[in-house]
């Protein structure tokens, strides 16, 4: 079955891409189910672990957000709805930023409050299989279970996200890949405990609430910037999608252009795209013009879904400003 996103075939390469990213996600899904579960039965009055415990909660939201998006997001564009429904994606990265700055204040305080309280958790015996052991060797093998796996799934998210421009599976990728601070947190703070430092369980969870907090203002920053109009912006948010440059020097290759800048709507996997053009003196431009132009950009890429080309006088100040290269003159040598 061909996969859309709205209006959009995807091409076969990427299709594969969003079923292994789906895979992915469920078999994250159900590799949470076992950490959250083997953490709760082991963590004690331990803050690190409790904290630890509350970060892998947090982190069904990513992969259950992005599967409910993709759902959406094949749904076709309507009457109501003329876009499509390709903001679900920035909605369940919005959800997702939310949860974990929510979180991580109240982790925050929490941890701070204990360490300022001195509290001073007890970690004791337990009877495994016959014989008496230490609570927290349970702990680190449970953390070390609870570490390793999300790097792997991390990594093999991060190249996914990249390709289908998808930045929940990117944040929840990114996590992924910094569970193993968590993991060690969590071990130096019960091992802490061990070795009669009181301070060390405190101060681990203030590092991993510390860390929870950090991802949940990141991803409120580039969540919001998207469903603010920002321009178009790579999967992580850091730097201008270069395929705004691609589509002005498509645009500026026909002969009847002057000048031409163009503004890119991340709509969350696909991209709409005005394209304002300033004819060449003396061009006349009709709609076949207009329509070739459409044409190529949309041949550009497939995430470039909706293409509307106008000609005006005067470019937008807005469009033209030089630091951002945001407009392209005609060359012409050509």
């Amino acid at each position: 079955m061909t996969r859309r996103f709205g209006d959009t075939e995807l091409p076969e390469d990427i299709e594969r891409m969003l079923r292994r990213a789906m895979r992915l996600e469920w078999l994250s899904i159900a590799f949470l189910v076992t950490a959250v579960t083997t953490v709760y039965l082991v963590m004690g009055s331990s803050q690190a672990m409790q904290a630890a415990w509350a970060e892998d909660l947090l982190s069904f939201i990513p992969p259950i957000a992005f599967l409910v998006a993709v759902r959406v997001t094949r749904i076709r564009p309507s009457r109501r709805h003329p876009y499509g429904h390709h903001r679900s994606v920035g909605i369940g990265h919005l959800a997702s930023a939310l949860a974990l700055l929510t979180m991580g204040a109240f982790l925050v305080w929490d941890s701070t409050t204990g360490l300022l309280s001195q509290d001073h958790p007890p970690v004791g015996l337990v009877v495994v299989l016959g014989h008496e052991i230490w609570a927290g060797w349970l702990m680190v093998a449970a953390m070390i279970y609870t570490g390793i796996p999300p790097v792997l799934l991390g990594r093999a998210k991060m190249p996914l996200a990249r390709a289908l421009h998808d930045r929940v599976l990117y944040a929840d990728a990114d996590m992924n890949k910094a569970d193993w601070m968590t993991a060690l947190g969590s071990i130096v703070g019960v091992l802490g405990i061990g070795a009669g430092v009181w301070w060390a369980d405190s101060a681990a969870a203030l590092f991993i609430s510390a860390s929870i907090l950090r991802d949940g203002v990141r991803n409120l920053r580039v969540a919001s910037g998207a469903l603010m109009d920002e321009r178009a912006q790579t999967y992580d948010g850091q730097d201008p999608h270069p395929l705004q440059h691609r589509i002005e020097a498509v645009v500026c290759e026909h002969l009847w252009v002057d000048r031409a800048a163009v503004r890119v709507r991340d709509q969350g996997h696909v991209f709409h795209v005005e394209v304002f053009v300033v004819p060449a003196r003396g061009a006349e431009v009709g709609v076949p013009a207009l329509a070739a132009v459409r044409e190529a950009v949309t041949r550009l890429d497939w995430k470039v879904q909706d293409v509307v080309v106008t000609a005006v006088e005067e470019l937008l100040d807005a469009l033209v400003e030089k630091e951002h290269g945001s407009a392209q003159e005609h060359d012409p040598s050509r």
